[in-house]
């Protein structure tokens, strides 16, 4: 596995789990405050990126299921993000206006790793 397939599962494996580590202790101070609904949020943000690595563990190994996983991997993960942004149950400082942005990104950022799973020859090839 080479190239963007070694990216995106090094972002599955390593980089999803790194960047949840990250916001999640700084969501942790919050939790007295705004009690059970960031609870939640936390736990199935948890399992998002759980699945994330699973995904990438399976692409790494190259199971039958890893493309199908990877795809609705990414999906899940592009609608946690969103409805983390959209909502207030989970503490932020960004500036007022930046929302839109920020969903604008994540979005991209996720349609384009699903896009390069649809139409890559190298991912048909390798998962064939």
């Amino acid at each position: 596995m080479s190239g963007w397939l070694l990216l995106l599962t090094r972002w599955l494996i390593v980089g999803q789990p790194v960047l949840f580590g990250f916001t999640a202790s700084s969501a942790l101070a919050a939790l007295p405050i705004r009690g059970l609904p960031l609870g939640v949020l936390i736990i199935a943000r948890l399992f998002v990126t759980a699945f994330g690595l699973a995904a990438g563990l399976a692409m790494t190994s190259r199971r039958p299921a890893a493309l199908s996983m990877a795809t609705a991997a990414l999906a899940i993960s592009a609608a946690a993000d969103v409805f983390t942004l959209t909502t207030s149950i989970w503490p932020n400082n960004r500036a007022p206006g930046d929302t839109p942005l920020y969903i604008a990104g994540t979005v991209a950022f996720h349609a384009a790793w699903l896009i390069y799973l649809r139409r890559s020859e190298y991912v048909r090839a390798t998962f064939g």
